[in-house]
């Protein structure tokens, strides 16, 4: 039996909660990415009814990843308002709430990507430098990852960001 997941549409509006896992190995981070999406997008998913952030955490990198990771500590908390731009969302007024948690990386883990991404696409799995992140040929979600992977705080971080056109 499939549980709720924490998204829905009202009109034109469409709001999200997403528990996303940070995996960081000799100066990468492990982004996701698809054929048909310009740009690459965090480990992570639907946080499901009844299921607390760290355990939605650990469920959605276990499933993009075939490796169940641990938590090692919330990193940041990310307010994000857009107009989607393709797929279920295209137009529409979006509010997604992510929580990021930093993963305990194991370096002995064989990760696997059998996921697909919120419109059915078949995921794929790459690591990105993180001191390139900004200079990639297709952008990279969230875009403060550049910036803030650089300087880890070791105290969780709330950043809000506005596309232009919201």
């Amino acid at each position: 039996m499939s549980k709720t997941e924490y998204t829905f549409t009202s009109g034109t509006d469409w709001f999200r909660l997403r528990a996303c896992g940070i995996l960081i190995d000799d100066g990468k981070v492990l982004m996701v990415r698809n054929d048909e999406d310009p740009n690459y997008y965090s480990v992570g998913g639907c946080v499901e009814h009844g299921e607390s952030l760290a355990e939605a955490v650990v469920r959605e990198v276990a499933e993009e990843t075939g490796w169940k990771f641990e938590v090692e500590r919330l990193a940041f908390i990310h307010e994000n308002f857009f107009r989607g731009k393709a797929g279920t969302i295209e137009g529409l007024s979006c509010h997604e709430l992510a929580f990021y948690c930093l993963m305990k990386w194991d370096p002995n883990c064989m990760i696997t990507s059998n996921s697909k991404s919120m419109g059915g696409l078949p995921e794929r799995l790459e690591w990105l430098e993180i001191s390139q992140l900004n200079n990639q040929k297709m952008q990279v979600y969230p875009t403060f990852f550049a910036e803030e992977l650089l300087n880890l705080s070791l105290h969780a971080k709330h950043i809000v960001t506005y596309e232009s056109d919201f």
